[in-house]
């Protein structure tokens, strides 16, 4: 109405009615699937998500158009995409409360501490079993822990339709976590991903890189200039990483600190000196990881898996982390989900956790799962969340 008056939305011409109908879907596309995050995957009700697949939904929806030569009204996509981001945040706000999970958990077993701890959800020990009238979203129990009186209680539960669930599946699915200290032989080995699923991976990262490439050749070729203008020393910068099944192979990257080929292995502080102030920026958006491409087409590398590691780190690692060299089971990436959902890490007890969180991806890995991590990556690039 604001843009063509009634005449033009009554009888709209040939790109209005494609923006019509672009920005229904793309409207559709983030409703469900802010719907389907908040449901199914951890860390899916939080405002950071929005945004990402806000523009993720209308971005590949308008390049689709664009694409097939579409006629489209640019003004009402932006409209569009601003009014909906607007709105998912107003319901975000208003819904907030709801959306705190309200569990009562029964105590005893390994994992219904795990839980308790969780600081996102209201999380309430039963002191016996009866829940005395209360709503619940949920009843945790130890599903390795529970006597016959806690089987009947949690039946009872189940029949009132509360649902009942296993403190271990919810830790995983709350937290995107699995604690690979408390694993059992049979647990390591349902860790492995389909082959079908990795070949639809592989054909996936390929046709990212070729779609992608009219955009990241030119940004590389200028980020390559920049650096040779700003320090001497090479443009690329080579270090050798572990990969798939424990093997060594060679990692590429722009190179964003002053050049010292003798200097130690060592973290990357968040205000290092040695990085430049080319560097300091294309951390921030990731375009350093740009040359990991050839890594990719090189077969050692894909777009989304845990990140690989320097050999002394991986030793260190190995000793000190039971299970450790199991997160190798899969190919290294060049984002991942403990990238998106914990950050740098800086020491062996954040690398605890960022191990949990690539255990959780090799148990959970998925087309459906990679996506969401491609959603946050976005935010980070937006953010510069974890970089240093």
């Amino acid at each position: 109405m604001a843009f063509w008056s009634w005449p033009a939305l009554l009888a709209p011409n040939e790109g209005q009615r494609t923006a019509l109908v672009v920005t229904s879907l793309a409207y559709l596309v983030s409703q469900i699937g802010l719907i389907r995050l908040r449901s199914v995957y951890p860390g899916g009700r939080a405002a950071p998500f929005i945004a990402p697949l806000v523009l993720l939904a209308y971005g590949a929806l308008a390049l689709l158009a664009l694409g097939l030569h579409l006629q489209v009204s640019r003004y009402l996509l932006l409209a569009s995409g601003v009014a909906a981001l607007f709105w998912f945040y107003v319901e975000y706000t208003l819904t907030f409360k709801y959306l705190r999970l309200k569990l009562a958990v029964i105590p005893g077993g390994r994992y219904t501490e795990d839980v308790l701890a969780i600081p996102f959800i209201d999380a309430r020990p039963l002191p016996c079993l009866d829940l005395q009238g209360s709503r619940y979203d949920g009843v945790v129990a130890d599903f390795d822990s529970i006597d016959a009186q806690t089987q009947r209680f949690l039946a009872r539960c189940a029949l009132n339709h509360t649902p009942v669930y296993d403190a271990r599946q919810i830790f995983e699915s709350l937290t995107g976590r699995v604690k690979i200290h408390r694993m059992s032989e049979n647990n390591i080995g349902s860790l492995l991903p389909s082959p079908t699923y990795e070949f639809l991976k592989t054909l996936f990262d390929l046709s990212i890189l070729l779609l992608t490439a009219p955009v990241v050749l030119p940004v590389a070729l200028i980020t390559a200039l920049l650096i040779r203008m700003e320090s001497p020393g090479p443009v690329i910068y080579s270090q050798t990483r572990i990969g798939r099944g424990n093997r060594p192979f060679t990692i590429y990257k722009f190179r964003s600190m002053r050049f010292d080929r003798n200097a130690p292995e060592q973290f990357a502080g968040e205000h290092d000196p040695r990085i430049t102030r080319v560097g300091r920026v294309i951390r921030k958006l990731r375009i350093d990881e740009i040359p990991q491409f050839i890594n990719i087409l090189k077969g050692e590398m894909s777009l989304i898996g845990p990140r690989p590691e320097q050999p002394s780190f991986v030793a260190e690692y190995d000793k000190r982390i039971p299970f450790y060299s199991y997160r190798h089971i899969v190919k290294p990436g060049i984002t991942g989900w403990a990238q998106v959902r914990h950050g740098y890490t800086a020491s062996a007890d954040e690398t605890q956790v960022k191990i949990e969180h690539d255990f959780y991806y090799i148990k959970n890995c998925s087309l459906a799962l990679d996506l969401i991590i491609a959603i946050m990556t976005v935010r980070i690039m937006l953010t510069g969340f974890g970089a240093r």
